[in-house]
């Protein structure tokens, strides 16, 4: 190799070994021979696909869920009517029952008896799966403090039935 083909020959070799280049051997040809030219393929890269969030939009966001409430009395004793708005009726998300239950609280402080929270998140989460039009979800009071999965096995009604 010349003096003036050795600079070459490198510059060459630096140019084939660059960054993201392929993997080439480089391999000593006397001088005056042809050297073929060779192919490249070029891949083109494909971004990877990347799944969205599968995050739901409540239509329901920021509306009220309790129309309202009102005590009544009935042979058992005091009831509380809770009336559901559309939105309480039909929302999905996370975390509402206990905003509805807020809600509750904040129209009527005595709501907040031993025991009215587990029949409401027993309405919240059972009557509006198995009647979603009733008018009222019914609270009492009197009705014995069992826990939330002994009152849901009452349907709601640990104590006694509603009447």
């Amino acid at each position: 190799m010349t003096r003036w083909q050795f600079p070459l020959a490198l510059a060459a070799t630096a140019a084939l070994t660059g960054c993201g280049a392929a993997d080439t051997t480089e391999v000593a040809t006397p001088p005056g021979t042809t050297v073929p030219a060779t192919t490249t393929t070029t891949t083109k890269r494909v971004p990877a696909t990347i799944a969205p969030p599968t995050t739901t939009v409540d239509p329901y966001a920021g509306l009220p869920l309790i129309d309202h409430v009102t005590w009544t009395e009935n042979i058992d004793g005091p009831r509380l009517l809770v009336v559901p708005t559309q939105a309480g009726r039909k929302t999905a998300a996370t975390g509402a029952d206990e905003l509805a239950w807020q809600e509750v609280r904040a129209l009527d402080p005595d709501a907040d008896a031993p025991g009215m929270r587990d029949q409401f998140v027993c309405h919240w989460v059972w009557a509006r799966m198995v009647a979603p039009d009733k008018p009222s979800w019914n609270l009492e009071p009197w009705r014995p403090d069992v826990g939330y999965q002994a009152t849901v096995a009452a349907n709601c009604n640990p104590g006694g039935p509603e009447r």
